[in-house]
């Protein structure tokens, strides 16, 4: 490894650290040596969105458009053999030599980016997983060839599916957060299902009905962890502890909205330290092969 491609594998593992905890501390049960490439990922996905995030906070809208058409540029450029420096790229560019992944995923995840950069609400869920399908089940699927599975195939749908999971999850703990970003996740019509407005959402205030359209959207996101179960153990041996404590960890946030009573905006879900060591323990104690018994966000 040259010394360029090695400070980019450490530069991305850097930013895995320090913004991706919950998934970092899952990524440590990987073998060491498919690690780096699960941060590579990390870090190409992490400073995509941050270019929307950060030029959003600044309120400048065409410099974020200006930025991510440029990364893009840039990012396809070098996926063409175009020389190009950046921190973030030779690290990418070698998993994606590496595990031969698949291009259309990293469009796609692209192509979602951009959506952020002129959608701030969803109509239907429908619409909404148009927009996952690049921003989460295509984080899946581009895990999935590093992960390893004897029959790629078959766990290519749950791998989909656990992305989406966990994406839902960050909305639905995230509520308060996207308001305050001009966004709102949760799709309109099922605001209006509960008699919910926009304002009345913007509000911050758990209501009944907001409570009740929380418990929904938790019981929509446990839909996608029952169909995600599955696929954990159809992975690689050495890979299933990882998946299988992400998992539990990204499901216990839907745990602490339940134990809150579905109020979103008094503080933000976390799970404790103590706890995400518990899942640690268990999963690497669980026979590979297993299957995943129990859903998150059950009605305590």
């Amino acid at each position: 490894m040259t010394d360029s491609l090695a400070a980019s594998y450490a530069f991305c593992r850097d930013l895995h650290r320090t913004y991706g905890r919950t998934y970092y501390l899952a990524t440590r049960l990987l073998p060491a040596w498919k690690r780096p490439y699960v941060h590579a990922l990390y870090g190409f996905t992490r400073y995509t969105d941050d270019i929307v995030d950060r030029l959003e906070r600044a309120g400048a809208v065409t410099d974020r458009t200006a930025a991510l058409h440029w990364w893009t540029a840039r990012f396809t450029a070098a996926l063409d053999g175009v020389p190009v420096h950046h921190p973030v790229l030779p690290a990418v560019l070698d998993t994606i030599a590496v595990f031969r992944l698949d291009r259309a995923d990293f469009t796609a995840f692209l192509r979602s980016m951009e959506l952020d950069l002129s959608v701030t609400e969803y109509a239907t869920y429908d619409d909404l997983l148009t927009y996952m399908e690049g921003s989460a089940a295509a984080i899946g699927t581009m895990m999935l060839p590093i992960l390893g599975a004897p029959d790629l195939a078959a766990a290519r749908e749950p791998a989909r599916q656990l992305g989406l999971a966990f994406q839902l999850t960050n909305f639905i703990r995230d509520v308060g957060e996207d308001l305050d970003r001009g966004r709102i996740y949760l799709p309109l019509k099922d605001l209006a299902e509960f008699g919910v407005t926009p304002g009345e959402l913007a509000a911050k205030q758990a209501t009944r009905p907001v409570r009740e359209l929380i418990a929904f959207e938790i019981d929509r996101a446990r839909e996608h962890y029952a169909k995600a179960a599955p696929g954990i153990p159809l992975l690689e041996r050495s890979s299933q502890p990882c998946v299988r404590t992400a998992y539990r960890a990204y499901g216990a946030i839907l745990d602490e909205v339940v134990r809150s009573g579905y109020d979103v905006f008094r503080r933000r879900a976390t799970v404790p330290a103590v706890r995400k060591l518990g899942m640690v323990v268990s999963s690497l104690l669980t026979p590979a092969g297993r299957p995943v018994r129990g859903l998150p966000g059950e009605p305590h």
